[in-house]
């Protein structure tokens, strides 16, 4: 299953993250978790939220470029070799791991990361072939909530 993630392209200067984050917080709208990434010019702010359209909206009416992206999110074991579990049921396929991010809340000792592949469709595929489940939208925050 795949969910929605909002990015946010940003002017790379000292305060550019304050304002995003300060809209968001008025509107109610909670951050549950991020990526920051920079360039020489610009930043690129991924976030992961409940309300992703309304976000969008409330970004895109205050002058912010925003782009909706699909990823993927897993919850892993959080012992070592966890990750590798993962990347493991994807070698030899051809897909690629563009980036990756992880939540800080835990679900009953797992981590829940956040993976944005170049064909999420097969990485799911293969992960499932593998009994990696991805987790939805729904139960991803009913996750986070506990």
């Amino acid at each position: 299953m795949k969910l929605k993630q909002l990015s946010v392209f940003l002017e790379n200067r000292p305060g550019a993250l304050s304002a995003p984050c300060r809209l968001l917080a008025k509107a109610g709208i909670n951050i549950q978790t991020f990526s920051l990434a920079d360039s020489e010019e610009f930043g690129l702010l991924r976030l992961i939220v409940a309300d992703i359209r309304r976000a969008q909206r409330l970004l895109q009416r205050e002058g912010f470029v925003v782009k909706v992206t699909e990823i993927v999110v897993l919850e892993v074991p959080d012992l070592p070799g966890g990750l590798a579990t993962v990347l493991d049921a994807l070698e030899g396929t051809g897909i690629n791991l563009e980036y990756a991010y992880a939540f800080t809340k835990k679900h009953r000792g797992r981590g829940l990361l956040a993976f944005r592949f170049d064909k999420p469709d097969a990485a799911i595929k293969a992960l499932k072939a593998h009994k990696i489940d991805t987790v939805g939208t729904k139960e991803l925050f009913r996750r986070l909530e506990c």
